[in-house]
């Protein structure tokens, strides 16, 4: 492909922001960068290395000449409008969870199953942040073992939620930070929550996403689900708990896995010292949410054997999932179309 012609579809979103920044800091070869966003952010200029781009509305604009477009615009409007691109002779590299599961849509974590982006019909999608974290190391032992159990614990930020994610915790924090007291004796008043069931400054909520079948939410069902599809196997026996935690940026995930084959801590170790896109911690410099913010890669540590149940490997993952969680790997998925 010549030097494609891109749109960043949800442009002046978190994620879409992102994406601007990701294709400038790598020097993505395009040749020409179109936005598009909702009516509300139509005519608003944003500079570019490409120039300054004025942002168009998503809901009149022409696709027509774009060969890639990265969509972070949410599910209704990806479901709505990527159709349409495809139509017009683009690939759709889709962030939102409306293309995942369909079996004709390839889903994609670069550097873990590159070769499924090659099989699509126009539309690529990109894992949930907390599942894309998870297999940059879940992926490459996979290979190594052939992953057959996992338990998973998910701490997940609140720009999972986007803006106003952020803007919930940065109030809450201002509101509640002055009320020490009430928070170690009790008394301190909830107010505005949206978009979390409950407080999230100083806390710590036991549901990321929405109740749906079992008890389980939207967001434990994808870890499940959408693991079993990258890693192209569907016996694998995945039990996960989602937990929002008072972050800005920065999922992490604690795990224990256990493979066809018996690990041990050593070469799994080894095995992610070669991965792509993983840097591998020492347990003395333990990995944060701090440390993985405005990071690519996701950062690894304590890794150690299971005790209830030997043969398996326990370990911690962290990545900025406005990065690799979400718009960097969208944009290395348009490398390997490139």
């Amino acid at each position: 492909m010549p030097d494609p012609r891109v749109a960043v579809v949800g442009a002046t979103g978190a994620v879409g922001r992102t994406m601007i920044e990701i294709l400038e800091e790598r020097d993505f070869p395009l040749s020409e960068l179109r936005l598009m966003a909702s009516a509300r952010s139509a005519g608003r200029v944003v500079a570019t290395r490409w120039g300054d781009v004025a942002v168009e509305d998503l809901s009149s604009a022409d696709p027509s000449g774009i060969d890639i477009a990265l969509f972070s615009a949410g599910a209704g409007r990806s479901r709505e409008f990527a159709q349409s691109f495809v139509d017009r002779g683009a690939i759709v590299i889709d962030n939102s969870s409306a293309f995942r599961m369909a079996p004709e849509v390839p889903l994609v974590v670069a550097g873990v199953n590159d070769h499924a982006a090659a099989d699509n019909d126009g539309i690529i999608a990109n894992p949930n942040c907390t599942t894309m974290t998870l297999m940059m190391a879940a992926g490459p032992l996979h290979h190594h073992a052939g992953l057959a159990r996992m338990v998973a614990m998910s701490y997940q930020s609140v720009s999972g939620a986007g803006m106003t994610g952020m803007d919930t915790l940065w109030q809450q924090t201002v509101e509640l930070g002055n009320r020490r007291e009430a928070l170690v004796q009790g008394g301190w008043e909830e107010g505005e929550t949206d978009p979390f069931q409950r407080p999230i400054a100083f806390n710590v909520l036991p549901m990321a996403g929405t109740l749906t079948d079992a008890g389980h939410t939207d967001e434990e069902w994808k870890l499940v689900n959408e693991s079993r599809k990258i890693l192209e196997r569907d016996s694998i026996e995945v039990e996960p708990t989602c937990v929002r935690v008072p972050v800005m940026v920065g999922h992490g995930i604690s795990a224990s896995m256990w493979f066809d084959s018996a690990v041990d801590p050593e070469t799994a170790r080894r095995v992610l010292t070669d991965a792509p896109g993983v840097e591998l911690w020492s347990d003395e410099r333990v990995a944060t949410p701090l440390d993985s913010a405005g990071q690519d890669p996701v950062l690894a540590c304590r890794i150690r054997p299971t005790i209830g149940v030997p043969g398996g490997i326990s370990l911690w993952v962290v990545g900025d999932n406005l990065r690799k969680g979400a718009a960097l790997n969208a944009v290395e998925i348009a490398e390997l179309l490139i």
